[in-house]
């Protein structure tokens, strides 16, 4: 069976990439990659040569475009429970505590977040662009709202996930209110993204891994009150899936704007 993520490590500078490989469908994470996501990043603790880690998606067309819309996800008969495959794909999820710098071109949505919100920082080239899809189709952006919204000023990130589909927010303006760190020129991410890593990989372990946790810690006393009330808000917010891939279904491509 093929891997839907690759991974190349660097001994000399102490960098390990992580590449989102399934460029064909726009790097959506199905559930297979889920479950190859959680298993690189809990790899990683046990692995002294990886310092710092990129985290990238494979192609020119997208980062990754969240959830594969053909994974099959059975959902608990119940409004307090809900399983989101998704929970599980992040480094923090997963105990790592070694800086991830994520290299972003193309498209990053949706489930994208669950990634660039447990990224230390992004590096994006100019052809970059970030949106929700949520509420288009029925359904509650909660736990991707969450993240962002530790990324990014409050009217900036309500708009992305309110407007949905409507709009994408450029990789201009993802610099301008933070959620992007640096902007390069097209097909540079990744490269920029490499250079940052490995100047952090070179310094002392005990102190870049405890300044991660310290900066996560930063982020947990308000995210995890936050992430609890997710689950109880999807099951009352979402509408029910036969419905929601109507409206996927007829949706009209290219209808949006780019600010």
């Amino acid at each position: 069976m093929s891997s839907s993520v690759r991974v190349a490590v660097d001994k000399d500078t102490g960098v390990a990439v992580v590449s989102l490989d399934r460029p064909e469908k726009l790097n959506a994470i199905d559930l297979a990659m889920a479950e190859e996501l959680a298993a690189v990043w809990r790899a990683f603790r046990f692995d002294d040569s990886v310092r710092a880690v990129v985290l990238t998606g494979a192609g020119e067309r997208a980062f990754c475009t969240g959830i594969d819309r053909d994974a099959v996800v059975p959902q608990p008969p119940s409004p307090y429970m809900v399983d989101d495959p998704l929970l599980r794909v992040g480094p923090k999820a997963n105990d790592l505590w070694k800086p991830v710098v994520a290299a972003v071109q193309g498209l990053a949505c949706g489930g994208a977040f669950y990634l660039l919100g447990e990224s230390e920082f992004v590096v994006a080239d100019t052809t970059a662009a970030f949106f929700d899809p949520h509420t288009p189709y029925g359904m509650v952006s909660a736990y991707e709202s969450v993240l962002m919204a530790h990324r990014m000023p409050y009217g900036e990130v309500a708009r992305m996930m309110l407007m949905g589909t409507a709009e994408r927010i450029s990789a201009r303006r993802a610099h301008e209110i933070g959620l992007v760190s640096e902007l390069t020129a097209p097909g540079e991410a990744l490269g920029a993204a490499l250079h940052c890593a490995a100047v952090i990989a070179g310094y002392p372990a005990q102190g870049v891994q405890g300044t991660v946790r310290a900066l996560w810690a930063a982020k947990e006393a308000g995210r995890a009150p936050a992430f609890a009330q997710a689950p109880h808000l999807i099951a009352l917010g979402n509408l029910p899936a036969e419905r929601q891939a109507e409206l996927f279904a007829a949706r009209r491509p290219g209808a949006f704007r780019v600010r």
